[in-house]
C-alpha cells in the first residue's frame, strides 16, 4: 500500500512540475526565417538587449557603465520570434535614436497603436482591428483610464506573437494570454503607473472560486472578465469587477461559453472534420458539465425517484410489520 502511495505522489508531483513549465513552441520554419534587419537592430540591441550598457563619455575621458530600465530590456531572441520580427527598430522609433546619446525629447515620442498600423488594411482584415479597437473603446480599461491605457499595456509589440493562440497544446494559449493580464496585475510598479490605489490580491478576490489552481491553470481571465463577441478573435471588452462572471454554470454546462471563446477554434475544427462536436473532451481540456444530454438527465431523474420510493416503501412495510 505504501509503495502505491508513493507512485500516485511520484506522478502526481511530475504532472505539477510538467504543467507548470510550458514552454511555447515555434515552427522550425519561423525560426529559419531569414531576420532582415538583426545587422541594423543590433546598433540597438547592444545596449537595450542586456540589464548593463557602456559607453564611452568624452568629457570625463573614460568608458562609463550603467544599468539599463527594466521597461527598456528587450531581449532579442524574444523580438526575433515576435510578429514583428521583420522590422527595423526605426520603422517604428525615430531614426534619431541612432544617434547615442540619444536627443532627451524623444522621450515625449508617442507611440504607434496596433490601429496606427494595421487598420484599414485588407492584409489584416481577418483580425478586425477596427471591430476590435471598438470593443477595448468600451472596456473598464480604456473608460476609466482613457488614452493612458492603450495596446502596449498588455501587448508589448517587441514580444507579442499572436501564432500561439492557435496552437493544438490549449494550455499554452492559457498560460500565454494570462500572463498578458498578470503583467500587470502581479506587478505592483506597472499596475501603479496607471492607479494610486493598492494592487488587489488575486488569491483573496477570487476565495470564492472552487479549486483556485486548477481554474487558474486551465482558464484564462479573460473568459469571465470579458464580455465575448463571436465577430472577432479575442474578446477585448474587459468587465468591471461587479460585471464579472461568477456564475458556474455559465461555464459548466451543455451550452458553456468556454465553447464560444477558449474552445471556440476546436469547436469549428471538429465540426468541419466529423460534423459534431464531443464536449467532454477538447483536445486537453476537460470541461465538467458540459457533456450533459437531456434523456440521460430524465433517467437519472427517474431511477433517482425510484430508489428514494423503493427505501421509503421498504422503511413503511418494515414499520408496518414490526407494529404487527
Amino acid at each position: 500500500m505504501m509503495r502505491y502511495m508513493k507512485y500516485l505522489s511520484f506522478s502526481f508531483l511530475l504532472l505539477i512540475i510538467i504543467f507548470s513549465n510550458v514552454n511555447f513552441c515555434y515552427s522550425q520554419d519561423e525560426a529559419a526565417e531569414p531576420e532582415i534587419y538583426s545587422e541594423e537592430n543590433e546598433k540597438c540591441f547592444k545596449c537595450h538587449g542586456d540589464r548593463k550598457y557602456s559607453y564611452y563619455n568624452e568629457e570625463l575621458g573614460r568608458e562609463i557603465r550603467k544599468s539599463m530600465y527594466r521597461e527598456l530590456i528587450i531581449q532579442p531572441e524574444t523580438f526575433y520570434k515576435s510578429n514583428h520580427r521583420n522590422f527595423n527598430c526605426t520603422d517604428c522609433h525615430s531614426t534619431e535614436y541612432e544617434t547615442f546619446p540619444h536627443p532627451g525629447e524623444l522621450r515625449m515620442e508617442e507611440k504607434f497603436t496596433c490601429i496606427d498600423c494595421h487598420g484599414g488594411d485588407e492584409d489584416w482584415a481577418l483580425f478586425k482591428f477596427e471591430q476590435i479597437e471598438e470593443e477595448f473603446n468600451k472596456s473598464i480599461h480604456s473608460t476609466v483610464y482613457d488614452e493612458a491605457f492603450s495596446c502596449w499595456m498588455c501587448h508589448d509589440p517587441h514580444e507579442y506573437h499572436i501564432s500561439a493562440r492557435t496552437e493544438n497544446q490549449i494550455v499554452n494559449t492559457i498560460s500565454y494570454d494570462n500572463s498578458i493580464c498578470l503583467s500587470c496585475h502581479a506587478d505592483i510598479d506597472k499596475y501603479q503607473l496607471l492607479t494610486e490605489k493598492e494592487n488587489p490580491n488575486l488569491i483573496e478576490m477570487h476565495d470564492w472560486l472552487p479549486n483556485q489552481v486548477l481554474h487558474f491553470r486551465k482558464v484564462r481571465c479573460i473568459e469571465c472578465h470579458t464580455e465575448i463577441n463571436d465577430s472577432i478573435l479575442v474578446a477585448h471588452n474587459i468587465l468591471s469587477k461587479e460585471h464579472a462572471v461568477k456564475n458556474c454554470v455559465a461555464c459548466h454546462s451543455s451550452n458553456s461559453r468556454l465553447m464560444a471563446s477558449l474552445y471556440r477554434h476546436v469547436v469549428r475544427e471538429t465540426k468541419a472534420e466529423v460534423g459534431f462536436v464531443n464536449s467532454v473532451i477538447l483536445n486537453e481540456a476537460y470541461v465538467i458539465g458540459a457533456n450533459r444530454n437531456y434523456y440521460l438527465n430524465v433517467i437519472s431523474i427517474i431511477c433517482f425517484i425510484l430508489v428514494i420510493s423503493g427505501i421509503i416503501v421498504h422503511a413503511a412495510l418494515r414499520i408496518i410489520l414490526i407494529r404487527k
